[in-house]
């Protein structure tokens, strides 16, 4: 007599006896799937780091700043408060006037070629050519170097008996004196701000041309558009948004520039000082033993002020573009 063949138990039969002797959960039971209660201060513990650093490195010294900007404090004396004495001098201090002049024209010279000709910039390295890697690259390098190292070649370049000056005497032009006159150097740091400010501009521009459409431009082809009225009808109002953001980006650094014309014209900001801008002149007055620490923040009061309306009416100026 034979024995009988072992019965065989399907996945689904195997399955149901499993739910079968699974015991019941409890009402009060929570699923061992479910991730664990976090507490409420796990996402602070997170952002603290980050926190604490924008406390110490920006929130305390603009609070400071504002509080010394009502009181007479020097360098090693605490000072007291004063209200709005400080302001009531910078109406009558000839430097601060001289010092805001120079911002504005800066202001003024430097933003309409950052806004426009990395934009150029930009559509000439655009295009997929050979070596166009080695132009990018050539382009972009005057960004990553040091401020300083570029202010000393182009204050080398620039020279009375530089390299400028040896070429303009080699044609019969004669020297110019670039660093030795209030406008020339004035206009020589707009260039520098200007030639290492392009590949930077230049990278935000690539971007928003990446996300122009193609048929916009090969419709405009069609209908018999040549390169310069594609270039006012099409690309222009397709990175209207990004040249706001570049006027914006760009004006306020122009209006706070320090290094170029500390660099080109020296401490005392050029001949007679007639070269200083706002920033220069926070540095010269709140630094040193006896630096009026009051007086400095109160300028740099009015620069923030000052930037801060500059944003507002770019924005308000793109608002009413949309609208």
């Amino acid at each position: 007599m034979t024995s009988p063949l072992p019965t065989v138990k399907t996945a689904a039969e195997t399955s149901a006896n499993k739910e079968v002797t699974r015991p019941a959960r409890t009402s009060g039971e929570r699923p061992a799937s479910r991730v664990r209660r976090h507490l409420p201060t796990s996402p602070w513990l997170f952002a603290a780091p980050g926190l604490l650093v924008v406390a110490v490195f920006i929130l305390y010294p603009f609070v400071s700043t504002v509080v010394n900007s009502f009181t007479d404090r020097r360098t090693l004396i605490p000072g007291e408060f004063v209200g709005l004495a400080n302001f009531r001098e910078l109406l009558h201090d000839d430097m601060f006037w001289t010092g805001l002049r120079n911002s504005v024209l800066y202001m003024v010279g430097v933003v309409p070629a950052l806004v426009l000709l990395p934009l150029l910039l930009a559509l000439l390295v655009q295009k997929n050519i050979p070596g166009i890697t080695f132009f990018r690259s050539a382009f972009y390098t005057p960004v990553v170097a040091s401020i300083v190292v570029v202010g000393l070649i182009w204050v080398w370049m620039l020279d009375e008996r530089g390299l400028v000056n040896s070429l303009l005497e080699a044609v019969g032009i004669g020297r110019v004196g670039f660093l030795s006159d209030q406008w020339l150097l004035l206009l020589s740091a707009m260039a520098v701000t200007v030639w290492k400010g392009l590949g930077y501009y230049m990278i935000i521009y690539l971007a928003a041309l990446a996300n122009v459409p193609r048929e916009l431009h090969e419709a405009a082809s069609v209908d018999g558009a040549g390169a310069v009225r594609r270039f006012f009808t099409v690309t222009v109002p397709a990175v209207r948004s990004t040249m706001v953001l570049v006027a914006a980006l760009s004006s306020v650094a122009a209006f706070k520039v320090f290094s170029e014309v500390y660099l080109m014209a020296g401490p005392n900001g050029g001949p007679a000082g007639e070269d200083t801008t706002l920033v220069m002149l926070v540095q010269r007055t709140g630094t040193g033993l006896t630096g009026r620490v009051g007086y400095a923040s109160a300028i740099s009061v009015v620069v923030f002020v000052v930037t801060v309306a500059l944003m507002l009416l770019v924005l308000r100026a793109d608002r009413k573009e949309d609208a």
